[in-house]
Protein backbone atom coordinates (compact mmCIF):
# COMPACT_ATOMS: atom_id res chain seq x y z
CA UNK A 1 0.00 0.00 0.00
CA UNK A 2 1.01 3.41 -0.58
CA UNK A 3 0.66 6.61 1.50
CA UNK A 4 1.96 9.84 1.60
CA UNK A 5 2.82 12.80 4.41
CA UNK A 6 3.58 16.24 3.97
CA UNK A 7 7.07 17.64 5.55
CA UNK A 8 9.36 20.41 4.55
CA UNK A 9 12.87 21.09 3.85
CA UNK A 10 14.95 24.56 5.35
CA UNK A 11 16.72 25.95 2.34
CA UNK A 12 18.87 29.04 4.44
CA UNK A 13 15.25 30.70 5.48
CA UNK A 14 13.11 28.81 3.15
CA UNK A 15 10.72 26.43 3.44
CA UNK A 16 10.57 23.67 0.81
CA UNK A 17 7.91 21.76 0.82
CA UNK A 18 8.96 17.40 0.75
CA UNK A 19 5.85 14.41 0.22
CA UNK A 20 7.16 11.76 2.15
CA UNK A 21 5.61 8.78 0.43
CA UNK A 22 6.05 4.98 1.93
CA UNK A 23 5.09 1.86 -0.06
CA UNK A 24 4.66 -1.26 2.16
CA UNK A 25 4.70 -4.43 0.88
CA UNK A 26 5.42 -8.54 1.37
CA UNK A 27 8.81 -9.40 0.27
CA UNK A 28 12.52 -9.65 1.48
CA UNK A 29 12.55 -7.49 4.62
CA UNK A 30 14.04 -4.03 4.11
CA UNK A 31 13.73 -0.41 4.96
CA UNK A 32 15.34 1.94 1.24
CA UNK A 33 14.97 5.45 1.68
CA UNK A 34 15.65 7.42 -1.98
CA UNK A 35 15.42 11.44 -2.38
CA UNK A 36 18.84 12.81 -1.65
CA UNK A 37 18.77 12.19 1.63
CA UNK A 38 21.66 12.97 3.79
CA UNK A 39 23.36 11.29 6.68
CA UNK A 40 21.39 12.34 9.39
CA UNK A 41 17.66 11.97 7.32
CA UNK A 42 19.11 8.01 6.28
CA UNK A 43 19.34 7.24 10.18
CA UNK A 44 15.95 8.02 10.61
CA UNK A 45 15.32 4.55 9.60
CA UNK A 46 16.11 3.16 13.04
CA UNK A 47 14.80 6.18 15.33
CA UNK A 48 11.39 5.38 13.31
CA UNK A 49 11.83 1.46 13.69
CA UNK A 50 12.21 1.52 17.22
CA UNK A 51 9.45 4.29 17.82
CA UNK A 52 6.73 2.21 16.28
CA UNK A 53 8.03 -0.98 17.94
CA UNK A 54 7.18 0.90 21.61
CA UNK A 55 3.55 1.19 19.47
CA UNK A 56 3.51 -2.58 19.15
CA UNK A 57 3.94 -2.36 15.22
CA UNK A 58 7.04 -4.46 14.01
CA UNK A 59 8.10 -3.58 10.40
CA UNK A 60 11.01 -5.88 10.36
CA UNK A 61 9.00 -8.52 8.14
CA UNK A 62 7.71 -5.55 5.97
CA UNK A 63 9.64 -4.28 2.74
CA UNK A 64 9.13 -0.33 3.06
CA UNK A 65 10.20 1.70 0.89
CA UNK A 66 9.81 5.80 1.53
CA UNK A 67 10.92 8.38 -1.60
CA UNK A 68 11.41 12.10 -0.28
CA UNK A 69 10.55 14.16 -3.37
CA UNK A 70 11.17 16.34 -4.75
CA UNK A 71 14.23 14.37 -5.22
CA UNK A 72 16.69 16.67 -7.03
CA UNK A 73 16.28 18.71 -3.50
CA UNK A 74 18.71 17.79 -0.65
CA UNK A 75 17.10 17.04 2.52
CA UNK A 76 18.96 18.10 5.58
CA UNK A 77 17.79 17.42 9.26
CA UNK A 78 15.76 15.13 11.27
CA UNK A 79 11.86 16.78 10.93
CA UNK A 80 10.96 13.87 8.85
CA UNK A 81 11.02 11.06 11.41
CA UNK A 82 7.46 12.31 11.67
CA UNK A 83 6.29 12.02 8.49
CA UNK A 84 7.90 8.52 7.93
CA UNK A 85 6.06 7.01 11.07
CA UNK A 86 2.74 8.11 10.48
CA UNK A 87 2.93 7.79 6.51
CA UNK A 88 4.39 4.08 7.48
CA UNK A 89 1.02 3.48 9.69
CA UNK A 90 -1.38 3.84 7.32
CA UNK A 91 0.71 2.19 4.45
CA UNK A 92 0.48 -0.73 7.21
CA UNK A 93 -3.19 -0.47 7.24
CA UNK A 94 -2.99 0.66 10.88
CA UNK A 95 -4.07 3.87 10.25
CA UNK A 96 -7.25 5.21 8.20
CA UNK A 97 -6.22 6.14 4.48
CA UNK A 98 -7.15 10.00 4.85
CA UNK A 99 -5.86 10.92 8.26
CA UNK A 100 -3.43 12.23 7.14
CA UNK A 101 -4.65 14.92 4.68
CA UNK A 102 -3.36 17.71 4.21
CA UNK A 103 -1.41 18.40 7.45
CA UNK A 104 2.16 19.22 7.89
CA UNK A 105 4.54 16.98 10.14
CA UNK A 106 7.65 18.03 11.42
CA UNK A 107 9.48 16.55 13.99
CA UNK A 108 12.42 14.63 15.49
CA UNK A 109 11.46 10.78 17.23
CA UNK A 110 13.64 9.39 19.77
CA UNK A 111 13.92 5.61 20.27
CA UNK A 112 10.73 5.54 22.69
CA UNK A 113 8.76 7.31 20.67
CA UNK A 114 9.08 11.00 22.39
CA UNK A 115 9.07 13.83 20.31
CA UNK A 116 12.42 16.17 20.73
CA UNK A 117 12.20 19.74 19.67
CA UNK A 118 13.45 20.65 16.46
CA UNK A 119 15.26 23.97 15.15
CA UNK A 120 13.56 25.92 12.36
CA UNK A 121 10.17 25.46 13.97
CA UNK A 122 9.00 29.22 12.87
CA UNK A 123 10.69 29.51 9.66
CA UNK A 124 9.18 26.13 8.91
CA UNK A 125 5.71 27.95 9.52
CA UNK A 126 5.69 31.11 8.03
CA UNK A 127 7.39 29.14 4.82
CA UNK A 128 3.96 26.96 5.70
CA UNK A 129 1.70 29.95 6.00
CA UNK A 130 2.78 31.48 2.54
CA UNK A 131 2.48 27.76 0.32
CA UNK A 132 -1.51 27.89 1.39
CA UNK A 133 -1.13 25.19 4.67
CA UNK A 134 -3.52 25.51 7.50
CA UNK A 135 -2.56 23.09 9.56
CA UNK A 136 0.71 21.41 11.24
CA UNK A 137 2.12 19.34 13.78
CA UNK A 138 5.36 19.86 15.88
CA UNK A 139 6.76 18.70 19.33
CA UNK A 140 5.18 19.80 22.14
CA UNK A 141 8.64 21.41 22.88
CA UNK A 142 8.59 24.24 20.27
CA UNK A 143 5.25 25.35 21.60
CA UNK A 144 5.93 28.99 22.21
CA UNK A 145 7.05 29.31 18.86
CA UNK A 146 4.67 27.66 17.17
CA UNK A 147 1.99 29.91 19.02
CA UNK A 148 3.61 32.91 17.81
CA UNK A 149 2.72 32.53 14.15
CA UNK A 150 -0.63 33.25 12.55
CA UNK A 151 -2.83 31.61 9.85
CA UNK A 152 -1.50 27.92 11.16
CA UNK A 153 -3.17 25.86 12.73
CA UNK A 154 -0.66 23.99 14.69
CA UNK A 155 -0.93 20.85 17.15
CA UNK A 156 1.66 19.69 19.46
CA UNK A 157 2.33 16.01 20.61
CA UNK A 158 4.42 15.05 23.32
CA UNK A 159 4.92 11.30 21.94
CA UNK A 160 4.47 8.99 18.66
CA UNK A 161 1.91 7.18 20.32
CA UNK A 162 -0.56 10.55 21.18
CA UNK A 163 -0.34 11.68 17.81
CA UNK A 164 -1.50 8.06 16.36
CA UNK A 165 -4.24 8.54 18.82
CA UNK A 166 -5.19 11.64 17.55
CA UNK A 167 -5.01 10.55 13.77
CA UNK A 168 -7.24 7.46 14.59
CA UNK A 169 -9.87 9.61 16.03
CA UNK A 170 -9.94 8.66 19.64
CA UNK A 171 -8.54 12.12 21.41
CA UNK A 172 -7.73 15.28 20.20
CA UNK A 173 -4.22 16.94 19.77
CA UNK A 174 -3.82 20.59 22.08
CA UNK A 175 -3.36 23.26 20.09
CA UNK A 176 -0.12 25.89 20.41
CA UNK A 177 -2.16 28.77 22.19
CA UNK A 178 -2.08 32.63 20.62
CA UNK A 179 -1.07 35.43 22.80
CA UNK A 180 -1.61 38.62 22.83
CA UNK A 181 2.26 40.23 22.81
CA UNK A 182 1.68 43.63 24.34
CA UNK A 183 4.89 45.96 23.87
CA UNK A 184 7.03 45.51 26.43
CA UNK A 185 10.58 47.13 27.40
CA UNK A 186 12.98 44.29 28.91
CA UNK A 187 15.45 45.03 31.28
CA UNK A 188 18.65 46.53 30.17
CA UNK A 189 21.91 47.94 31.11
CA UNK A 190 20.50 51.64 32.02
CA UNK A 191 22.18 54.64 30.15
CA UNK A 192 22.04 56.45 33.75
CA UNK A 193 24.91 54.65 35.03
CA UNK A 194 27.02 56.69 31.94
CA UNK A 195 28.93 59.80 34.02
CA UNK A 196 30.28 62.12 31.57
CA UNK A 197 30.56 61.50 27.66
CA UNK A 198 27.89 63.66 26.67
CA UNK A 199 29.04 63.57 23.34
CA UNK A 200 29.22 59.63 22.98
CA UNK A 201 25.69 60.09 24.85
CA UNK A 202 24.27 61.94 21.92
CA UNK A 203 25.71 60.30 19.24
CA UNK A 204 23.86 57.19 20.70
CA UNK A 205 20.80 58.69 20.41
CA UNK A 206 21.43 59.73 17.38
CA UNK A 207 22.44 56.23 15.83
CA UNK A 208 19.10 54.72 17.77
CA UNK A 209 16.85 57.15 15.85
CA UNK A 210 18.23 56.34 13.05
CA UNK A 211 19.49 53.49 12.63
CA UNK A 212 23.08 54.43 12.33
CA UNK A 213 26.27 52.55 12.33
CA UNK A 214 28.85 53.91 14.87
CA UNK A 215 32.18 53.86 15.83
CA UNK A 216 33.84 55.01 19.31
CA UNK A 217 37.44 55.90 19.63
CA UNK A 218 39.08 56.39 22.78
CA UNK A 219 41.69 55.22 25.34
CA UNK A 220 40.85 52.03 27.60
CA UNK A 221 38.27 53.34 30.56
CA UNK A 222 36.81 55.95 28.93
CA UNK A 223 33.58 54.10 28.48
CA UNK A 224 32.82 52.69 24.79
CA UNK A 225 31.96 49.11 25.67
CA UNK A 226 29.63 50.55 28.72
CA UNK A 227 27.69 52.97 26.47
CA UNK A 228 27.44 50.20 23.50
CA UNK A 229 25.90 47.82 26.14
CA UNK A 230 23.47 49.98 26.70
CA UNK A 231 22.10 50.80 23.11
CA UNK A 232 19.34 48.14 23.20
CA UNK A 233 17.99 49.82 25.78
CA UNK A 234 17.15 52.56 24.25
CA UNK A 235 15.94 51.05 20.76
CA UNK A 236 11.92 50.61 20.51
CA UNK A 237 11.16 47.03 20.05
CA UNK A 238 10.62 45.07 17.35
CA UNK A 239 7.53 44.95 15.66
CA UNK A 240 5.64 41.20 14.89
CA UNK A 241 6.59 40.35 11.39
CA UNK A 242 10.51 41.75 12.47
CA UNK A 243 10.36 39.17 15.35
CA UNK A 244 9.19 35.80 13.43
CA UNK A 245 11.84 36.96 11.33
CA UNK A 246 14.69 37.23 13.86
CA UNK A 247 13.62 34.46 15.60
CA UNK A 248 13.34 32.58 12.46
CA UNK A 249 16.78 33.28 12.12
CA UNK A 250 17.84 31.87 15.69
CA UNK A 251 15.90 28.38 15.82
CA UNK A 252 17.48 27.87 12.74
CA UNK A 253 20.86 28.67 14.61
CA UNK A 254 19.75 26.49 17.31
CA UNK A 255 19.16 29.06 19.88
CA UNK A 256 15.78 27.66 21.81
CA UNK A 257 14.23 29.93 24.29
CA UNK A 258 14.06 33.11 22.82
CA UNK A 259 9.87 32.92 22.01
CA UNK A 260 9.85 34.00 25.42
CA UNK A 261 11.09 37.13 24.91
CA UNK A 262 9.71 38.29 21.61
CA UNK A 263 10.30 41.49 20.55
CA UNK A 264 13.54 42.12 22.13
CA UNK A 265 16.63 43.11 19.65
CA UNK A 266 19.24 41.18 19.30
CA UNK A 267 22.78 41.92 20.83
CA UNK A 268 25.35 40.16 19.58
CA UNK A 269 29.23 40.90 20.44
CA UNK A 270 31.37 38.31 18.85
CA UNK A 271 35.30 37.99 20.10
CA UNK A 272 37.63 39.41 18.15
CA UNK A 273 39.34 36.32 17.53
CA UNK A 274 36.04 35.31 15.36
CA UNK A 275 36.37 33.92 11.82
CA UNK A 276 35.14 35.08 8.28
CA UNK A 277 32.81 31.75 9.05
CA UNK A 278 31.52 32.85 12.17
CA UNK A 279 30.94 36.71 11.18
CA UNK A 280 29.22 36.21 8.30
CA UNK A 281 27.83 33.01 8.05
CA UNK A 282 28.95 29.45 5.89
CA UNK A 283 30.60 25.98 7.10
CA UNK A 284 29.27 22.61 5.80
CA UNK A 285 25.19 23.31 7.34
CA UNK A 286 25.29 26.59 6.23
CA UNK A 287 24.76 28.39 9.11
CA UNK A 288 23.70 32.54 9.51
CA UNK A 289 26.81 33.86 10.91
CA UNK A 290 26.81 36.81 13.90
CA UNK A 291 26.03 39.63 11.55
CA UNK A 292 22.65 37.95 10.35
CA UNK A 293 21.81 36.77 14.10
CA UNK A 294 22.19 40.21 14.86
CA UNK A 295 19.84 41.30 12.41
CA UNK A 296 17.10 44.05 13.18
CA UNK A 297 19.41 44.14 16.51
CA UNK A 298 22.95 45.11 17.01
CA UNK A 299 26.19 43.43 16.44
CA UNK A 300 29.32 44.99 18.59
CA UNK A 301 32.62 44.95 17.48
CA UNK A 302 34.86 45.52 20.48
CA UNK A 303 38.71 45.97 19.89
CA UNK A 304 37.53 46.26 16.46
CA UNK A 305 41.37 46.98 15.11
CA UNK A 306 41.92 43.81 16.61
CA UNK A 307 39.97 41.71 13.86
CA UNK A 308 41.40 40.19 11.17
CA UNK A 309 40.98 42.48 8.38
CA UNK A 310 40.23 40.07 6.24
CA UNK A 311 37.48 39.44 8.58
CA UNK A 312 36.20 42.89 8.86
CA UNK A 313 35.94 43.59 4.96
CA UNK A 314 33.94 40.44 4.75
CA UNK A 315 31.26 42.96 6.23
CA UNK A 316 31.52 45.35 4.11
CA UNK A 317 28.81 43.81 0.84
CA UNK A 318 26.36 43.15 3.74
CA UNK A 319 26.63 46.53 5.09
CA UNK A 320 25.58 47.47 2.11
CA UNK A 321 22.95 45.32 0.60
CA UNK A 322 20.99 44.12 4.01
CA UNK A 323 21.58 40.18 3.11
CA UNK A 324 24.78 37.98 2.89
CA UNK A 325 24.81 34.99 0.41
CA UNK A 326 26.80 32.14 1.42
CA UNK A 327 27.64 29.72 -1.42
CA UNK A 328 29.09 26.29 -1.25
CA UNK A 329 29.82 23.55 -3.73
CA UNK A 330 25.78 22.16 -3.08
CA UNK A 331 24.03 24.54 -1.47
CA UNK A 332 23.52 28.75 -1.61
CA UNK A 333 21.45 30.11 0.53
CA UNK A 334 20.88 33.85 1.56
CA UNK A 335 20.37 35.52 5.19
CA UNK A 336 19.12 39.02 6.03
CA UNK A 337 21.68 40.75 7.69
CA UNK A 338 20.52 44.29 8.57
CA UNK A 339 22.02 45.27 12.30
CA UNK A 340 23.38 48.37 13.51
CA UNK A 341 26.83 48.03 13.90
CA UNK A 342 28.60 49.35 16.85
CA UNK A 343 32.20 49.22 16.50
CA UNK A 344 35.07 50.33 19.71
CA UNK A 345 38.78 50.44 19.19
CA UNK A 346 41.82 52.31 20.97
CA UNK A 347 43.13 54.89 19.03
CA UNK A 348 46.76 53.38 18.84
CA UNK A 349 48.18 50.13 20.18
CA UNK A 350 48.90 50.99 23.79
CA UNK A 351 45.49 53.20 23.66
CA UNK A 352 47.01 56.16 25.42
CA UNK A 353 47.45 58.33 22.19
CA UNK A 354 44.63 60.85 23.00
CA UNK A 355 44.20 60.53 26.56
CA UNK A 356 46.12 63.81 27.50
CA UNK A 357 48.75 62.08 30.00
CA UNK A 358 51.32 62.24 27.32
CA UNK A 359 51.96 58.10 28.01
CA UNK A 360 51.65 56.94 24.26
CA UNK A 361 55.28 56.58 23.65
CA UNK A 362 53.75 54.71 19.97
CA UNK A 363 55.34 56.06 17.08
CA UNK A 364 53.41 57.66 14.15
CA UNK A 365 54.66 54.65 11.81
CA UNK A 366 52.96 52.38 14.07
CA UNK A 367 49.53 54.41 15.10
CA UNK A 368 49.11 54.63 11.48
CA UNK A 369 49.34 51.00 11.22
CA UNK A 370 47.20 50.37 13.53
CA UNK A 371 44.73 52.42 12.19
CA UNK A 372 45.27 51.29 8.76
CA UNK A 373 43.79 47.65 10.03
CA UNK A 374 40.13 49.56 9.50
CA UNK A 375 39.98 50.50 5.53
CA UNK A 376 39.05 53.15 4.38
CA UNK A 377 35.57 51.16 2.65
CA UNK A 378 34.64 50.06 5.76
CA UNK A 379 34.82 53.38 8.28
CA UNK A 380 32.98 55.02 4.67
CA UNK A 381 30.03 52.14 6.11
CA UNK A 382 30.55 53.36 9.64
CA UNK A 383 27.96 56.06 9.64
CA UNK A 384 29.05 58.22 12.83
CA UNK A 385 32.54 58.32 14.51
CA UNK A 386 33.05 59.51 17.96
CA UNK A 387 36.42 60.37 19.79
CA UNK A 388 35.80 59.50 23.66
CA UNK A 389 37.99 61.95 25.83
CA UNK A 390 38.76 60.43 29.30
CA UNK A 391 36.35 61.07 31.66
CA UNK A 392 37.44 63.47 34.00
CA UNK A 393 37.60 62.61 37.85
CA UNK A 394 35.00 65.36 38.79
CA UNK A 395 32.42 63.34 36.46
CA UNK A 396 32.88 60.35 38.46
CA UNK A 397 32.77 62.26 41.84
CA UNK A 398 29.85 63.76 41.42
CA UNK A 399 27.74 61.68 41.00
CA UNK A 400 24.82 63.03 39.47
CA UNK A 401 23.16 60.58 36.63
CA UNK A 402 22.29 61.25 33.55
CA UNK A 403 19.09 60.65 31.76
CA UNK A 404 17.81 57.10 31.75
CA UNK A 405 17.11 55.14 28.89
CA UNK A 406 13.62 55.20 29.51
CA UNK A 407 13.84 59.10 28.61
CA UNK A 408 15.91 58.64 25.75
CA UNK A 409 14.02 56.00 24.32
CA UNK A 410 10.66 58.15 23.81
CA UNK A 411 12.52 60.54 21.98
CA UNK A 412 14.09 57.73 19.82
CA UNK A 413 10.87 56.46 19.59
CA UNK A 414 9.39 59.86 17.81
CA UNK A 415 11.59 60.04 15.59
CA UNK A 416 11.52 56.63 14.38
CA UNK A 417 7.54 56.66 14.40
CA UNK A 418 7.68 59.67 11.82
CA UNK A 419 9.94 57.81 9.79
CA UNK A 420 7.25 54.58 9.86
CA UNK A 421 4.91 57.65 8.89
CA UNK A 422 7.03 58.13 5.78
CA UNK A 423 7.02 54.98 4.76
CA UNK A 424 3.57 54.04 5.69
CA UNK A 425 2.49 56.97 3.26
CA UNK A 426 5.08 55.71 0.53
CA UNK A 427 7.05 58.44 0.72
CA UNK A 428 10.11 56.56 1.09
CA UNK A 429 10.45 52.34 0.72
CA UNK A 430 11.91 51.70 4.26
CA UNK A 431 10.94 52.54 7.55
CA UNK A 432 14.48 53.55 8.94
CA UNK A 433 16.83 56.35 7.37
CA UNK A 434 19.85 54.43 7.88
CA UNK A 435 18.68 52.60 4.83
CA UNK A 436 17.17 54.87 2.97
CA UNK A 437 18.02 54.78 -0.69
CA UNK A 438 19.09 57.47 -3.08
CA UNK A 439 15.67 58.47 -4.71
CA UNK A 440 14.34 58.13 -1.29
CA UNK A 441 16.99 60.61 0.24
CA UNK A 442 16.15 62.96 -2.38
CA UNK A 443 12.88 63.19 -1.64
CA UNK A 444 12.86 63.35 2.37
CA UNK A 445 16.42 65.03 2.92
CA UNK A 446 16.55 68.56 0.93
CA UNK A 447 18.64 70.93 1.72
CA UNK A 448 18.23 74.91 1.58
CA UNK A 449 20.74 77.19 0.26
CA UNK A 450 22.72 77.05 3.15
CA UNK A 451 22.63 74.02 4.32
CA UNK A 452 24.08 73.27 0.55
CA UNK A 453 26.37 75.60 0.56
CA UNK A 454 27.63 74.14 4.50
CA UNK A 455 27.79 70.72 3.03
CA UNK A 456 30.18 71.84 -0.37
CA UNK A 457 32.61 73.76 1.50
CA UNK A 458 32.73 70.55 3.99
CA UNK A 459 32.88 68.13 0.99
CA UNK A 460 35.87 70.31 -0.32
CA UNK A 461 38.36 70.86 2.87
CA UNK A 462 37.52 67.29 4.26
CA UNK A 463 37.26 65.27 0.68
CA UNK A 464 34.24 63.38 1.60
CA UNK A 465 33.08 60.50 -0.59
CA UNK A 466 29.80 60.14 -2.54
CA UNK A 467 28.96 57.41 0.40
CA UNK A 468 30.24 59.55 3.06
CA UNK A 469 27.85 62.54 1.56
CA UNK A 470 24.68 60.43 1.18
CA UNK A 471 25.53 59.29 5.21
CA UNK A 472 25.85 63.02 6.20
CA UNK A 473 22.88 63.44 4.74
CA UNK A 474 21.00 60.88 6.26
CA UNK A 475 22.79 61.47 9.39
CA UNK A 476 21.08 65.50 9.19
CA UNK A 477 17.63 64.21 8.88
CA UNK A 478 17.63 61.93 11.47
CA UNK A 479 18.58 65.08 13.49
CA UNK A 480 15.76 66.86 12.00
CA UNK A 481 13.76 63.86 12.95
CA UNK A 482 14.71 64.20 16.73
CA UNK A 483 13.67 67.49 16.88
CA UNK A 484 10.56 67.19 15.39
CA UNK A 485 11.29 69.34 11.85
CA UNK A 486 10.15 68.84 8.67
CA UNK A 487 12.35 70.08 6.66
CA UNK A 488 16.53 69.60 7.68
CA UNK A 489 18.61 73.29 8.49
CA UNK A 490 21.89 74.15 8.26
CA UNK A 491 22.77 73.18 11.99
CA UNK A 492 21.42 69.40 11.43
CA UNK A 493 24.18 69.27 8.85
CA UNK A 494 26.56 71.01 10.99
CA UNK A 495 26.44 68.30 13.78
CA UNK A 496 26.18 65.65 10.86
CA UNK A 497 29.59 66.98 8.99
CA UNK A 498 31.05 66.52 12.55
CA UNK A 499 29.82 63.35 13.22
CA UNK A 500 32.31 62.33 10.31
CA UNK A 501 35.77 62.45 12.82
CA UNK A 502 37.53 60.15 10.98
CA UNK A 503 37.02 61.62 7.78
CA UNK A 504 38.60 65.04 8.93
CA UNK A 505 42.37 63.64 7.37
CA UNK A 506 44.08 64.88 10.64
CA UNK A 507 47.29 63.43 11.68
CA UNK A 508 47.80 61.26 14.39
CA UNK A 509 50.38 62.97 16.32
CA UNK A 510 47.53 64.98 18.10
CA UNK A 511 44.03 63.88 19.01
CA UNK A 512 41.35 63.79 16.66
CA UNK A 513 39.41 67.47 16.99
CA UNK A 514 37.75 70.26 14.80
CA UNK A 515 36.98 70.09 11.14
CA UNK A 516 40.16 71.70 9.62
CA UNK A 517 41.24 72.99 6.43
CA UNK A 518 43.78 70.70 4.59
CA UNK A 519 46.91 72.70 4.30
CA UNK A 520 49.65 72.88 1.61
CA UNK A 521 52.72 71.31 2.67
CA UNK A 522 55.39 73.79 2.21
CA UNK A 523 57.65 73.42 -1.03
CA UNK A 524 61.42 72.27 -0.07
CA UNK A 525 64.33 73.77 -2.27
CA UNK A 526 67.44 71.27 -1.90
CA UNK A 527 70.51 73.13 -2.84
CA UNK A 528 73.21 71.40 -4.23
CA UNK A 529 76.46 71.81 -2.08
CA UNK A 530 78.88 74.01 -4.16
CA UNK A 531 81.75 72.38 -5.63
CA UNK A 532 85.37 73.05 -4.64
CA UNK A 533 87.45 75.05 -6.28
CA UNK A 534 90.76 73.56 -8.37
CA UNK A 535 93.65 74.41 -6.31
Amino acid sequence: MLATAHSAVLVGLAAHPVRVEVQASRGVPSFELVGLAEVAVRESRVRVKSALAQLGVDISECRLVVNLAPADVKKRGSAFDLAIAVATLVALGRLPEGALGELLFLGELSLNGALHPMRGVVAHLVGARDRGVTRAVVPAANRDEAALVDGVDVAVAETLAELVSALAGEETLPLATRRRREISYFAHEDLSDVRGQSSARRALEVAAAGGHNLLFMGPPGAGKTMLARRLPGILPPLAHEEALEVLAIHSIAGLHGLAKRMGERPFRAPHHTASDVALVGGGDQARPGEISLAHQGVLFLDELSEFRRGTLEALRQPLEDGHVTVSRAQISVTFPARPMLIGATNPCPCGRQSDGTQRCLCKPEKIRQYRSRLSGPLLDRLDIHVVLPPVDIASLQRGAAGESSAEVRRRVERARAAQRARYESGETSCAINAHLSRPDAERVCALDEASMQLLSSAVEKIGLSARAYGKVVRIARTLADLEGATSILSHHVSEAIGARVLDRGECVERPLGKIKPARRAPTRVVQSPPSESPR
